[in-house]
């Protein structure tokens, strides 16, 4: 078993020749990726699809936070997940399945349920990149706090319904806006749309996938990167639509007030 990123990167040379092959990317790029670490809040709808794509495109560090189980309702869209896995906790599950699907992965699983920075910035410090995959605007809020405090780059996505929205907030530049210049809404009102509308399977997927792309682009150096750019996709329609954002000084989390 490799134990160095360089062994690693000669352990998936084969595997990942096609994506090496691509102008701009090539070895350095690859290997860019195989050191990173990656932070992944939430292992289900969004994660479940982020994760795999994490892993399938070479990525070997990946910490895991999830303190739910599996459960059947799950299963539809959580495609990390199958029936055999309902009843265990969704991060450990994860990792399991990363280890079958790529041996080269290093994945670790935090039961543990983040409710204050303390919790989360011991995590967020030594990630390079931090996707939130999580599903109640608490947590998306904790993220973004202490990612901006810690200064580290957060990879951003929501689905409900047939519609998601992902972006990019690049916290290694001082004058980056944060979720909350974007999203300054009632978390209570907010979570029980989410938790009461529903969501199709096809969204979380595609979703996902978007959010893991724009972590492995910021983690090679490579690429246009949603930077102040929120793209959303609707998939009832079939259409894509980008909002440029910026700063705002009336943030309530990094505006000058603040």
């Amino acid at each position: 078993m490799p134990t160095t990123d360089n062994e690693r990167f000669d352990a998936l040379r084969e595997r990942l020749s096609r994506q090496m092959l691509i102008s701009g990317f090539g070895e350095e790029g690859q290997k860019k990726i195989i050191a990173a670490r990656f932070l992944v809040i939430g292992a289900g709808g969004l994660g479940s699809p982020a994760l795999l794509y994490l892993a399938s495109a070479g990525a070997c560090h990946i910490t895991i936070v999830d303190p739910d189980e599996v459960s059947e309702s799950n299963l539809s869209r959580q495609i990390l997940h199958e029936s055999a896995a309902i009843g265990l906790n969704k991060a450990q599950n994860a990792a399991r399945e990363l280890r079958r699907w790529n041996p080269q992965i290093e994945p670790r699983a935090i039961t543990k349920r983040m409710k204050s920075a303390e919790d989360l910035s011991p995590l967020v410090k030594e990630a390079d990149i931090v996707l939130d995959c999580s599903d109640n605007l608490a947590t998306r809020q904790l993220v973004n706090r202490v990612c901006l405090a810690e200064k580290k780059p957060l990879v951003f996505a929501a689905a409900v319904k047939m519609s998601g929205q992902v972006t990019v907030f690049d916290f290694r530049d001082p004058d980056s806006p944060c979720y909350r210049c974007l999203f300054d809404e009632d978390d209570a009102a907010n979570d029980e749309k989410a938790s009461t509308l529903g969501v199709f399977s096809g969204l979380t997927g595609t979703i996902g996938l978007l959010q893991a792309t724009e972590a492995l682009k910021l983690a090679a150096g490579f690429g246009k990167p949603l930077v102040r750019r929120l793209l959303m996709v609707d998939l009832f329609g079939m259409e894509m639509t980008e909002l440029t954002y910026k700063r705002r000084t009336t943030c309530p989390c990094c505006g000058k007030a603040h």
